[in-house]
């Protein structure tokens, strides 16, 4: 069956990505499992279900998998197919994705992989940044019209290599031919589920990226960049004082 058949292979990548097992704790509901976490919480629940239980009677008994995400994504996350409130979890913080194919694998094991990642912070006594940082992150004109997607409605979903938070200003460098910094936008969702993938360039995680200010690519060319403290952007980095209140008086000059 389809739903056995994801259901086992979202353990086989459990354990080859965590090293966990799924446990069986009540003879009750023998199929049901759970995984945790080093910090013994779970991060994930799979079990079957009557599709009443998710608002779907038409489904019958279904395979679901419980997996926690960030508060600020569950919104954006229920609008895709599949994905459901928690059945018998907090809704606010917690999810139920079908395991009958509705939701492919490798978007199933993004959404475990950030699961774990949320459960494991739990208790562990990391501080998780809350104020506002500012970035610099670059982009290749060749791989990826930026202006065409801000056209659109202001915003783009940006690969996420760094700990972003919402409320992060990111500032985009568009690489040569440009050369200059030509975009200051805010970070509106952080942590999405993303399933991308090429062959020479995949994403697994995505950041929302809302439009606020266009720079023109004679405000802030390299040249200028390098007596401000920067000699290149290669990846996603913090930005200087000395840049950053160049960057800010620039937007309000316009």
């Amino acid at each position: 069956m389809a739903a056995l058949k994801m259901r086992d292979r979202l353990f086989a990548f459990a354990a080859e990505r965590f090293g966990t097992k799924p446990e069986y704790l009540w003879s009750r509901t023998p199929d049901c499992a759970v995984l945790r976490c080093s910090n013994d919480k779970w991060y994930a629940i799979v079990m079957d279900v009557d599709g009443s239980k998710l608002g779907r009677p038409e489904l019958g008994k279904v395979d679901i998998v419980n997996v926690k995400c960030s508060p600020m994504m569950t919104g954006s996350l229920l609008a895709v197919d599949g994905i459901f409130p928690a059945y018998h979890m907090n809704k606010e913080s917690w999810i139920s994705v079908l395991l009958d194919g509705s939701v492919d694998i490798e978007q199933l094991k993004a959404l475990l992989e950030m699961s774990h990642e949320l459960s494991g912070k739990s208790g562990s006594g990391r501080r998780m940044r809350t104020e506002p940082k500012e970035w610099l992150i670059p982009a290749a004109p060749a791989m990826y019209d930026v202006e065409q997607d801000f056209r659109r409605d202001g915003t783009i979903i940006w690969k996420q290599t760094a700990n972003y938070i919402v409320g992060d200003t990111i500032y985009i460098y568009m690489a040569a031919p440009v050369s200059a910094v030509l975009y200051k936008c805010e970070a509106i969702e952080v942590d999405i589920p993303f399933n991308y993938d090429n062959g020479s360039y995949h994403i697994r995680k995505a950041v929302k990226l809302k439009l606020l200010h266009r720079f023109s690519a004679e405000d802030m060319p390299l040249t200028a960049m390098r007596e401000l403290g920067v000699s290149a952007v290669r990846g996603p980095r913090g930005v200087p004082n000395t840049l950053s209140c160049r960057l800010r008086k620039l937007c309000t000059e316009k």
